[in-house]
């Protein structure tokens, strides 16, 4: 039932983040830090990789509904073998032309592929300078290929919850990371763009196959002093000075488990 709850909860959200810029984590390094008297600090220093939405994602959002569709609702194209057809880098069938003007029209495919190119930069250099302007970002660089190096630094009082990135005018709306705050004393802390769970995740961006995160290599730290009420990494948390513990997940393609926490703040 929760499962059906939260496809349903998503798929309410679907048209705005297929609008939107999906991003997700390359090479990284990040750091939660969460003290007992609610102060709180968040860090963030590496690669930020955006990812184009495509066909897979918009079949995840509905799961697999063929068993549902008859003949007369397939709408599948298979192109003749021998039609001149190829799949492009992106995945998309290309028809080779038969004509003799083929080399001629098969240029003007091409030209339509370097502006769609250039405009897919063009937004994604606009992203990055809307994320200039938030608080926290020390520097954003877009250096092509879908590719954005990122410093990102904030620290404040936890009084409401805390997600990252979220960014309106970028248009940035899947969290690497959620700060939650339950009832008078709990936090939990969930890192899902650092990780891939079985359960749903085929419904959500980053969670439908190894191509979204191939990129993914970082650690993510989480140091307290407040009571650890449970967590999920296997190592558990070590104790250092002051009695202050820490908890890092090393995160690679093959994580699965998103990074949680559950921390118990004092009065």
């Amino acid at each position: 039932m929760m499962h059906h709850l939260g496809r349903l909860a998503f798929l309410a959200a679907a048209p705005l983040i297929l609008s939107s810029c999906f991003l997700t984590p390359g090479k990284f390094t990040s750091k939660l830090v969460i003290n007992a008297d609610r102060s709180f600090s968040f860090s963030y220093q590496g690669e930020v990789i955006a990812l184009d939405v495509g066909d897979d994602f918009t079949k995840g959002l509905g799961g697999d509904d063929s068993k549902d569709k008859g003949p007369e609702d397939d709408q599948s194209f298979d192109p003749p073998a021998d039609d001149g057809a190829e799949e492009t880098e992106a995945g998309f069938i290309q028809i080779g032309w038969q004509d003799d003007d083929k080399a001629d029209k098969g240029g003007m495919v091409d030209d339509d592929a370097a502006k769609k190119a250039e405009e897919k930069d063009r937004k994604l250099r606009a992203v990055a300078d809307a994320l200039r302007k938030e608080r926290g970002y020390k520097s954003v660089a877009y250096v092509g290929q879908g590719k954005f190096v990122i410093d990102y630094a904030i620290s404040g009082t936890l009084t409401h919850n805390f997600i990252y990135p979220f960014n309106i005018d970028a248009e940035a709306v899947f969290p690497f990371i959620a700060v939650e705050l339950r009832g008078a004393d709990i936090v939990r802390v969930k890192a899902p763009g650092f990780g891939k769970e079985s359960s749903g995740s085929e419904a959500m961006p980053g969670g439908g196959g190894a191509d979204s995160r191939k990129a993914i290599d970082g650690v993510f730290t989480l140091e307290t002093d407040a009571e650890i009420v449970s967590q999920n990494n296997e190592d558990g948390a070590t104790t250092g000075a002051g009695g202050r513990r820490t908890i890092s997940w090393k995160i690679t393609p093959l994580t699965k488990d998103a990074p949680t926490a559950v921390l118990k703040l004092g009065k």
